[in-house]
């Protein structure tokens, strides 16, 4: 029978519960089980997908063009686990799925009712997963314990402990150990009442992860273990990890986290086999360069708008034994300011996606600063459509070129919206999302990093290179080198007489792995070391025209 691992957070929010669980799943696999991972979140929006970068971060999207919560990012990263919609459920969803049944009458004139029915829709949600092919679920429950739209998601695994029974269900909660300088020591309260708070909802805590910024001592986990009845061993330190998020796995391993796991559930599981994992840690903390990226985006104050793209850069980094430092660069800054002041030094410049106009001049002069001095220049969504426009306005003479995102009325509409999107009202869910196929010319950079000529990579975007500009941007020296199997979309340019230009429709982000860094971000990294290691060349193409 399929077990399943339920995974809660206390005293504050942001602990790293997608973390611990992605790192749960990782020693699972690597004990020869067979694992899926879930995260269901208490918001009532259907999904992130028209959510603020500031507020929720990054939209992760997997191949079946579901817009997920970004802890889904981490579960890829970690895992080999196949995520699917089946992987991401909100309470948004859940309700609009119950809401439809009782609009076609399937609940027979019913009262309809928190509890059974939304409770019964989530633990079916929760058993999506279950078969004889899986042998673990690991769902992570968003928020935090006493917080009342979590609520109904922790009711309905108190229920699963009854309807699964006991023995194949795991409660693991992950909690804070405060450090108080004023008093030099550890806090334990707080956790005693989250678990407290947890029990009262019927739950009771199997495992207990602390997040803690110092060791816990046997006395402290012993009265952690006393007041919140669990026995000593189920109180496992996680302390802050200063050097990377991938040391996490192994930490929990050396506390002895699977083995506990694997009793608790009678689990068949082998002895892990990490030693792929510690040699990446290996690289991590032994780099052989080092190398200066610029990331130049709207949402650059916030870390977990471009989390996918920063850790795919560091995967990147990885290929080459080489560190990355990341330098987030605001593009109204660049605006405010001049790319000259702001990305002097760098190696490397990425311009990530993104919607709306606000900031838009500040990532099309970041794009000209390293398309004219011949700084490796990497394009993603959004950057690949700024990127052109920026060749429009400055290689071809179209002065007022740009998106019509962003100006309706230009005369040279270089990017324009979808056909498939000009009668779509609702913002929700309605992109070009999901994974793609796409051919790629032969004898081009792109070619050779993914080392073939048929890709597939997930894209999310309404606008689109628009064709009717394809023959005067490839005649000003724009080389467009992949393109949808029938030809009508402009998937990825190149410019061929730069070190390394590259702007692309799709998000090559999500689909990066540590141990697999995606080929693209390893060729870009490997540019940049290029140019770290050479002269930059000349400073501007003599046919460019001056950027305002």
């Amino acid at each position: 029978m399929t077990k399943h691992i339920f995974v809660t957070g206390g005293v504050v929010s942001s602990l790293g519960k997608g973390l611990t669980s992605a790192s749960i799943g990782l020693l699972l696999e690597s004990r020869g089980l067979v694992v899926r991972m879930q995260k269901l979140d208490p918001y009532l929006n259907v999904d992130p997908g028209t959510m603020s970068p500031y507020q929720h971060g990054e939209v992760y999207v997997l191949d079946d063009g579901s817009e997920t919560d970004l802890d889904l990012g981490h579960y890829e990263r970690f895992t080999s686990s196949p995520l699917t919609r089946d992987s991401n459920y909100t309470t948004g969803q859940i309700y609009l799925s119950v809401i439809n049944k009782e609009r076609r009458g399937e609940f027979l004139g019913q009262t309809v009712q928190v509890i059974p029915h939304i409770t019964n829709e989530i633990k079916s949600a929760i058993c999506t997963f279950d078969g004889p092919g899986v042998d673990v679920v690991i769902t992570e429950i968003g928020g935090t314990v006493g917080d009342i739209e979590s609520l109904p998601f922790l009711e309905a695994i108190r229920q699963l402990s009854l309807d699964l029974g006991r023995e194949n269900c795991l409660y693991i909660h992950l909690t804070l150990v405060p450090y108080l300088k004023a008093a030099g020591e550890l806090k334990t309260k707080p956790t005693q009442h989250s678990v407290g708070q947890l029990r009262q909802i019927g739950v009771q805590p199997d495992i207990l992860i602390c997040r803690t910024e110092r060791s816990l001592t046997r006395d402290e986990r012993a009265k952690i273990a006393l007041f919140c009845n669990v026995p000593l061993e189920a109180v496992i330190e996680e302390k802050d990890k200063e050097f990377s998020v991938y040391e996490v796995p192994i930490s929990l391993m050396e506390n002895g986290l699977d083995d506990l796991i694997v009793r608790k559930l009678g689990l068949k599981a082998g002895e892990p086999k990490l030693d792929h994992w510690r040699a990446l840690l290996d690289r991590l903390r032994n780099p052989k360069h080092e190398v200066s990226i610029a990331v130049v985006g709207k949402y650059a104050e916030h870390r977990d708008a471009y989390k996918s793209i920063y850790e795919a850069l560091h995967h990147g980094g990885l290929a080459h034994s080489a560190s990355v430092r990341i330098q987030r660069v605001h593009s109204e800054a660049v605006q405010r300011e001049g790319a000259e002041q702001l990305l002097a030094g760098v190696d490397g410049v990425l311009v990530p996606g993104g919607f709306g106009e606000r900031g838009i001049e500040g990532k099309i002069q970041a794009i000209h600063y390293a398309r004219t001095r011949r700084i490796p220049f990497f394009g993603i969504c959004l950057g690949m459509q700024c990127a052109v426009t920026e060749f429009a306005r400055h290689v071809c003479g179209l002065a007022q070129a740009n998106s019509t995102e962003f100006d309706s009325q230009t005369p040279y509409p270089v990017i324009c919206l979808l056909d498939e999107q000009k009668k779509i009202t609702d913002k929700g869910g309605t992109m070009r999302r999901g994974a793609y196929p796409a051919v790629l010319t032969p004898n081009t950079r792109t070619a050779a990093a993914y080392g073939a000529l048929e890709i597939s990579e997930r894209h999310r975007h309404r606008f689109e290179f628009n064709n009717e500009y394809r023959q005067l941007l490839t005649a000003h020296g724009l080389q467009i080198v992949g393109v949808s199997p029938d030809g009508s979309l402009v998937e990825i340019i190149e410019l061929p007489d730069h070190p390394w230009f590259v702007g692309v429709q799709f998000h090559p982000e999500f689909k990066s792995q540590p141990i697999r860094p995606h080929p693209l971000f390893a060729a870009f990294i490997g540019a940049a070391l290029a140019y770290r290691n050479t002269s930059p060349g000349p400073p501007a193409a003599p046919k460019s025209l001056p950027c305002p």
